[in-house]
């Protein structure tokens, strides 16, 4: 049996940490306030450095960190983001309905501004998203601390195109596209004379391989799975993990982070193995 690959060496700032990546999903909050300024907040109180968000575009190109098509489910104001102008989103209060004022849609530029030393995940919902996104990382100064993926490969493609490289030449971290990781989940049927190169080639040019612990019932994270995408030398985050005996079982298997609903959880899980770092 071959001995487990060590853990790849970090190629981007975002992925370098002395411990497993801890990365707060969508910021932290048990009351519904997520993509928030509050929910962001409370996430690097609790000493994270990695958060995680989501842009989207309003209907006159303001990115906002929003994760939903709509709306409806986290706020008090109804109807498409993109078909609304900022004028419009801005009022909106995420999180109202369990109980307190509630808080507003934020900017992706005030998100990156307001919390300088964190590292964000940045998932790019849609084309419109795309434009301005350049700008903003500029203005903030982040490009050495951000990463920026999305389900669709061309999206990621023209995110990095968009967001070009900042004024001392860093550039976004990415992982892989859901085609690059299924083609890399089938390079594990590959014989083992050739497995490694096929998921060399799959994860191509990406920092981080982001996955789920299982997908339709079907178990994605495996002790296979991490041993060949570390010896690709690309690293490992599961979402969205939020129970404690999963954060272990995945930890075990030697994963690079874990995205998660409940900060509050896997801090005290780090903390029991020795592996909390804060910021």
């Amino acid at each position: 049996m071959r001995p487990p690959a060590p853990r790849p060496v970090a190629r981007h700032p975002f992925c370098e940490h002395p411990g497993p990546l801890a990365v707060a999903h969508r910021g932290f909050s048990l009351t519904g306030r997520e993509n928030t300024l509050a929910a962001f907040a409370a996430a690097v109180e609790l000493g994270f450095t990695h958060l995680e968000t989501d842009v989207r575009a309003t209907a006159d190109g303001r990115l906002v960190a929003f994760h939903d098509e709509r709306l409806d489910r986290v706020s008090d104001v109804s109807g498409q983001l993109a078909a609304l102008p900022w004028s419009v989103v801005r009022t909106a209060r995420v999180g109202s309905s369990s109980g307190g004022p509630g808080e507003p849609v934020p900017l992706l530029e005030d998100a990156l501004g307001s919390f300088p030393g964190a590292r964000f995940n940045v998932d790019v919902k849609t084309p419109a998203a795309l434009a301005g996104l350049g700008g903003v990382l500029r203005r903030t100064g982040a490009h050495g601390r951000v990463l920026l993926t999305s389900f669709s490969e061309r999206r990621r493609v023209a995110a990095l195109a968009a967001a070009g490289r900042g004024a001392d030449g860093s550039r976004p971290a990415t992982s892989a596209s859901l085609v690059r990781t299924a083609a890399a989940l089938a390079g594990l049927r590959s014989p083992g004379a050739v497995r490694a190169a096929v998921v060399r080639a799959a994860l191509g040019g990406v920092d981080a391989v982001q996955v789920p612990v299982r997908h339709r019932g079907v178990a994605v994270v495996s002790e296979a799975l991490v041993d060949a995408v570390h010896r690709a030398g690309v690293q490992v985050h599961v979402w969205t993990v939020d129970e404690a005996v999963q954060m272990h079982a995945l930890l075990d298997l030697g994963v690079d982070g874990l995205i998660t609903d409940r900060a509050d959880v896997l801090r005290g899980v780090l903390r029991a193995r020795g592996q909390w770092v804060p910021g």
